[in-house]
């Protein structure tokens, strides 16, 4: 069962030309467009399926900055000022908050770990606190346990997945932009070895400028252009559960289990990092880059199976502008959950929080992350081709990010000054001499 997702009313039609086209609605889709669209700039989002319907909505809702890379962490403290401004100047309801997020361990090399990146973080301004003993007993007083330690970010929060996107394309629509459900991007042409339009099931949309925000379907797309863009799906299973009277703490990590409220209630339950790894066409491409990361994580990363192969999302054939693709047969990835993950998930999180026991399980979803080699993003204008800019490998960190790098892709798109630096995500980083033009397909 796919997890909750609000519905947006959108037109049918694209029109014929706009000054910038977004590929995918997803939350940086939707949030590059809008600040696009703040700005005066004539924007056109399209979205093969449902507004937020692949990874946004199948998240956990982390609004976070503890633990971020160095290099997501201006854009993910950016990001959180981001959240609260929409709420303020659009009056759309992304259910973000700041509740704070706690995390426990008992584990000395993970609280080793956690002190050292406060200690970097206090440079950055970002206040984390460690917590005793004592103090992590308290605040975990939930799970009747003690720890040896954990720590408590204040000033993160948590927003609904279900709401956030559709929310964020509401309001870009109020500010004149448009929005296309059901409508499929094909390819994109170009004049001049520039970008000079966008070929939608539902016809061309002259344009200048292309921001392909395609999630999970981004390195595929992109091969079509002849762009080599190493990307890895993992698959990744959570489940919901009913409302329950104790009052658990608002979003809550263990090496265990993690646990998050939503604005309705549910508990949304899942295990930090475990994910199958269904084999494909793409990810056997692209395996000797992410070996290392496999190798890192092979404790949680799992043989997959055929779901991968069902979605088509990770296809290595070339599609035709005239004829449907693979996302016109495939409108919604959704894939199937892991059912020995949400068994063990529910377990677990019954055993931390005893008052889970007499729960309900309401919802149980998987959803493809993308990810890139180093775990960070791939932002910026493709080199080779003036107008293309990618926004794609989000690792599993793009719905809390999504304001910042929704920001910095307009800044982008329109030249003005950066929001965050953008060096550390640009997408040519991963190849070298590799990236761009393929000779061979």
């Amino acid at each position: 069962m796919s997890p909750p997702l609000n519905h947006i009313n959108t037109s049918p039609k694209p029109p014929a030309s706009a000054d910038v086209v977004v590929i995918g609605g997803g939350i940086i889709g939707v949030f590059a467009a809008y600040y696009l669209a703040q700005r005066g700039v004539s924007v056109t989002l399209v979205e093969k399926g449902r507004i937020g319907g692949e990874q946004s909505s199948r998240n956990w809702g982390w609004c976070r900055q503890q633990n971020r890379d160095a290099r997501e962490l201006p854009i993910a403290s950016k990001s959180l000022d981001l959240w609260e401004g929409f709420a303020a100047e659009s009056g759309e309801d992304t259910g973000f908050r700041r509740c704070g997020l706690l995390y426990l361990s008992n584990d000395e090399a993970e609280l080793s770990g956690w002190a050292s990146w406060r200690d970097f973080a206090k440079t950055a301004g970002v206040t984390s606190h460690m917590l005793s003993s004592r103090e992590a007993a308290e605040r975990g007083r939930a799970t009747g346990r003690a720890w040896k330690g954990g720590v408590f970010s204040p000033s993160d929060g948590t927003a609904d997945p279900g709401k956030a996107a559709p929310a964020v394309a509401a309001a870009l629509m109020k500010l004149g932009g448009s929005v296309h459900q059901s409508c499929a991007a094909r390819g994109v042409e170009t004049e001049g070895g520039r970008v000079s339009g966008v070929v939608t099931e539902a016809g061309l949309i002259k344009t200048r400028t292309v921001v392909l925000a395609g999630g999970a379907w981004a390195s595929s797309f992109c091969r079509q252009l002849g762009i080599r863009f190493p990307q890895a799906s993992i698959r990744q299973s959570i489940l919901s559960v009913s409302p329950v009277e104790y009052g658990l703490a608002d979003a809550l990590y263990t090496k265990g289990v993690s646990v998050t409220r939503r604005n309705d209630g549910r508990y949304a339950l899942a295990i930090s990092g475990r994910a199958r790894v269904d084999v494909t066409p793409q990810l056997m491409r692209f395996t000797p880059q992410f070996l290392p990361m496999f190798a890192k994580r092979w404790r949680n990363l799992l043989p997959g199976g055929l779901e991968g192969i069902r979605g088509g999302h990770e296809t290595l054939n070339r599609w035709r502008l005239d004829a449907p693709t693979p996302m016109e047969r495939v409108r919604i990835l959704d894939p199937k959950p892991d059912l020995p993950t949400v068994r063990e998930t529910h377990r677990r999180a019954v055993e931390l929080l005893p008052q889970l026991h007499e729960a309900k399980i309401t919802h149980t979803w998987a959803g493809f992350v993308d990810c890139t080699p180093d775990g960070v993003p791939g932002i910026g204008e493709v080199p080779g081709m003036p107008g293309f800019i990618l926004a794609a490998g989000f690792s599993g960190h793009g719905f809390g990010i999504g304001p910042g790098a929704g920001h910095l892709i307009a800044d982008l798109a329109t030249g003005a000054k950066p929001i965050a630096d953008p060096i550390p995500y640009r997408p040519s980083r991963f190849s070298g001499s590799a990236w761009g033009k393929v000779a061979e397909f």
